[in-house]
């Protein structure tokens, strides 16, 4: 389908008012003059952690272990990831070190 100019115009008009709100709404609603509200700093503490518990979950949700390679190459991947990050206490290098070697183990090793 083949957009017409008006209608690219009205999509990137959209897009740059979603990104305006979206970015200057957080300093309207709260100003650096106030005080942070407790829920918001609450939500700022807990919301990384669970998004990280869902992102485990999601990503072992069709590991068997009662088929081969048994889950393998994933719990090899997340012994590595979690030596990596109490060694070294970079989430970067230990996420990429983490999937650079489950994509090795997947492709080479347990193929």
């Amino acid at each position: 389908m083949i957009l017409t100019s008006q209608q690219s115009l009205v999509i990137i008009a959209v897009i740059a008012l979603g990104t305006i709100l979206t970015r200057g709404l957080p300093f309207l609603l709260f100003p650096s003059h106030k005080e942070t509200p407790a829920f918001i700093l609450y939500l700022g503490q807990v919301i990384p952690f669970a998004a990280i518990a869902m992102l485990i979950i999601y990503c072992l949700k069709n590991v068997s272990l009662l088929a081969a390679p048994y889950g393998l190459p994933e719990g090899i991947a997340i012994g590595f990831i979690i030596f990596i990050h109490l060694w070294k206490n970079n989430v970067l290098l230990s996420v990429g070190g983490g999937t650079v070697l489950y994509m090795a183990l997947v492709q080479f090793v347990f193929t």
